[in-house]
């Protein structure tokens, strides 16, 4: 009969180490996803009140775009800076 001595040879420890890494891995991924789940998800804004870049991008791209002329940019723009305290 046969005894095993307690060594698990080159294989065994191979299997261990790519085991141990798996398992952190999956516990440390599972953490950022909960709190990714539960956090703001990197949201700065509320949903209904946009920043004021990001008003004054949308306003310059639709002028881009020529859905709007020049006069309607500046005062669309002035009322922006205002409503932000901006001058």
């Amino acid at each position: 009969m046969m005894y095993w001595d307690g060594n698990m040879g080159v294989w065994g420890y191979i299997l261990m180490g790519v085991s141990f890494v798996l398992f952190w891995g999956a516990i440390i991924t599972g953490i950022i996803l909960f709190a990714r789940a539960i956090g703001t998800g990197g949201r700065r804004f509320e949903a209904g009140a946009p920043g004021p870049g990001i008003a004054e991008n949308l306003l310059a791209e639709r002028f881009a775009r020529g859905e709007i002329d020049e006069s309607e940019y500046t005062a669309r723009l002035t009322v922006l800076r205002r409503a932000h305290g901006q001058r």
